[in-house]
């Protein structure tokens, strides 16, 4: 039998559509398929159409990947949003985890796209990690393993690969290995008890994909990132654990690979230490993609990576085309309806409350005070504007008055005007709070009118201020509906 075409590059796309110098590239590069961002996504009939411009270009069927974990990160939005995994480790239900997974996996299958990037198996060891937290279906080893497990089950059922990631765990450092390149100083003891054990339940069964993450463990290889450690990838994952499905990196761009390894050269490594799929997203940026190209072919050439592996490679990737062929499944309106339905129930049982519930009058004032604009950052590609939260809430409470945080003298007269009226602060990003938001809690709490924490995205951020909370993990359409009930002590 021919041997599959190599096609290790899993590329980026600029826009909603396939550009003609973008078709053209697809051709003549050794692509197996793209990931697709939240600038790709738009209508249905749109997405749908790249899609298929996409696979026409490449000639054959080709993976086509995003990010749809739940929560904060999502990429399709007009379709039911799956909860984030933290809201799911509460419910702690795996049947929920894998009726998630199915949810997330229908509004991709849709448009044709076969594979998810997600769940993250990463166990949430340090709540100030700064780039997974809600991302996490918790702390407790095991619960993430079942939990995680059953998700990428129910994606599977439903059509859609999923990547468990990543590997081999990135809950214990306080570094984003967007940024710089972080370090996980565990002995092999400490990883097999934590990091270690929900990649190895999903291995044991027989999850599609596993994405490696940019992190050194010095205890199994000191020099180099698993992404490109043979120690981890062929050592560990494919030969002690018997992994035989595909292997995809972390985007190569982030800077801890691109810092050491730059104009491309980790790919080729990637691939050595055992990689099938090497993730290379330019964001735009000219010539990122064409760089990474460049190093494979010299790599071929200077005999740093041999034929023999980018053939393995392409095997495992065509295997994993022929399970998960990215035919579209219609997602009919009445199963869109369901779905929403049991996404409103889910965010109803696992809102939050920390301390004393504060009363709401529907019928008189209440004071917002939000980030018009928080910042974004990561994997994030979207979040919720404080003129957005206002909106909904004013739903439940039509004397409603918002002020945006980030205009500290418009909050202090909003307060001025506002003496005897309950106040909801909201916290809705994922990075640290900052100085003034502790400030702003510490004077509100000792305020005669009633003061509530709303903790809209990071659920670690009620245990930082000193106000009572309400935790709804996550932001979206059910999470806000859930919020107005319990704010209206309807939940």
């Amino acid at each position: 039998m021919t041997p599959p075409p190599e096609r290790p590059l899993i590329v980026d796309l600029t826009g909603p559509d396939l550009t003609p110098e973008e078709g053209r590239w697809l051709r003549r590069h050794p692509v197996g398929g793209v990931c697709l961002f939240a600038r790709n996504i738009t209508s249905p009939e749109r997405t749908a159409r790249l899609v298929a411009d996409v696979r026409d270009a490449l000639g054959r069927d080709a993976l086509i990947a995003t990010d749809q974990e739940g929560g904060a990160v999502l990429r399709r939005l007009d379709v039911p949003q799956p909860p984030t995994p933290q809201g799911l480790g509460v419910l702690d239900d795996p049947d929920a985890a894998y009726r998630a997974g199915a949810i997330a996996a229908r509004g991709l299958i849709e448009l044709g796209i076969n594979w998810n990037y997600a769940p993250s198996l990463d166990v949430n060891v340090d709540p100030l990690n700064p780039v997974i937290g809600e991302r996490s279906f918790g702390t407790d080893p095991a619960r993430v393993a079942a939990l995680g497990v059953a998700w990428a089950r129910g994606s599977e059922a439903a059509g859609v690969m999923a990547a468990v990631k990543h590997f081999p765990g990135h809950g214990d450092t306080r570094v984003d290995s967007h940024l710089a390149l972080p370090v996980v100083a565990k002995s092999r003891a400490a990883l097999e008890a934590t990091e270690w054990l929900p990649f190895r339940a999903a291995v044991q069964a027989g999850v599609g994909s596993v994405m490696t993450a940019h992190i050194l463990y010095p205890a199994v290889d000191p020099h180099e990132p698993a992404t490109l450690s043979p120690a981890l990838l062929r050592g560990l994952l494919r030969g002690e654990w018997g992994y035989g499905g595909v292997i995809v990196t972390d985007a190569m761009d982030m800077r801890a690979v691109a810092d050491r390894h730059p104009d491309g050269r980790g790919a080729a490594l990637a691939v050595r230490a055992g990689a099938d799929a090497v993730l290379v997203c330019s964001h735009g940026e000219p010539g990122v993609l064409d760089r990474h190209v460049a190093a494979l072919h010299a790599a071929r050439r200077d005999g740093t990576l041999s034929e023999e592996h980018l053939t393995e490679a392409a095997w495992r990737l065509d295997h994993a085309l022929h399970h998960f062929p990215g035919t579209p499944r219609p997602y009919p309106g009445a199963q869109q309806s369901a779905d929403r339905a049991e996404l409103l129930g889910w965010a109803n049982r696992h809102l939050q409350w920390q301390g004393e519930r504060v009363p709401l009058d529907p019928d008189r004032p209440v004071l917002l005070l939000a980030q018009g604009c928080p910042d974004i950052g990561g994997p994030y590609g979207d979040h919720l504007p404080g003129e957005t939260l206002a909106a909904a809430l004013r739903e439940a409470f039509p004397a409603l008055t918002y002020s945006d945080l980030s205009d500290p003298q418009a909050t202090e007269q909003a307060l001025t005007a506002h003496p005897d009226t309950p106040v909801l602060l909201a916290t809705t990003g994922r990075w640290t709070l900052p100085a003034g938001t502790h400030a702003l809690a510490e004077r509100l709490s000792h305020r005669t009118a009633p003061a509530l924490h709303l903790a809209l995205w990071s659920a670690d951020a009620a245990s930082q201020l000193p106000l009572p909370a309400v935790i709804t993990h996550g932001f979206r359409t059910a999470n806000l509906e859930a919020l107005k009930a319990a704010l209206l002590n309807r939940k």
